[in-house]
């Protein structure tokens, strides 16, 4: 006698043990294996792992099956605020342990950036100071001065000079602490 006909539907079949580990072979290998690679290391002998491995393509059970291990591990390995928070929590301990403080400041940061507490804050101006007239500059500037509010004036009042002798020269004090040397008329030169 011969075989026994399967009453299920193709589409409807489980995957055979050699399929299952085609697919799982091609999708967790996505991109690093061929079909052929696949299929042989799935049990299929290499003289006709080309031909099966087009044929189990072309199942449909197969393709869903594909799809469906890809959504899993998309899923399992997707990129979410929660698993970004937590991984980034992990790594700053970790590094706070081994005693990596930078690292654990860094990780730190970008939880909060995460959580959007820090944000970058840019201003793009456009044009130049050359291009403006002397009028619009001033212009430009009181309405600066004006914005900062009361500004501390911090420029030094000039002192009356005070000159001092030393090492027989003559020098004027401008401010206490600075010496003017420029006045200094008996200085000696290099070799004097």
């Amino acid at each position: 006698m011969g075989r026994r006909k399967s009453l299920v539907p193709p589409d409807e079949q489980k995957l055979t043990r050699r399929e299952e580990l085609f697919v799982k072979i091609i999708v967790s290998e996505d991109g690093l294996v061929t079909q052929r690679e696949a299929a042989v290391r799935a049990g299929v002998p290499a003289c006709s792992a080309h031909s099966r491995s087009t044929e189990m393509m072309k199942r449909p059970r197969v393709a869903r099956a594909i799809a469906q291990y890809r959504a899993e591990l998309d899923a399992q390995y997707a990129v979410t605020y929660k698993r970004s928070e937590r991984d980034l929590k992990v790594m700053g301990r970790a590094a706070l342990e081994a005693g990596n403080y930078g690292a654990a400041i860094q990780s730190e940061i970008a939880r909060g950036k995460l959580a959007g507490l820090y944000t970058n804050k840019s201003e793009l101006r456009v044009g130049s100071i050359d291009a403006l007239s002397r009028e619009e500059c001033e212009r430009e500037l009181n309405a600066i001065r004006r914005s900062f509010g009361k500004i501390i004036d911090v420029t030094p009042e000039k002192e009356e000079a005070a000159s001092t002798t030393h090492r027989g020269g003559t020098l004027e004090v401008i401010d206490a602490g600075t010496q003017n040397d420029e006045s200094d008329s008996g200085t000696n030169k290099v070799g004097e």
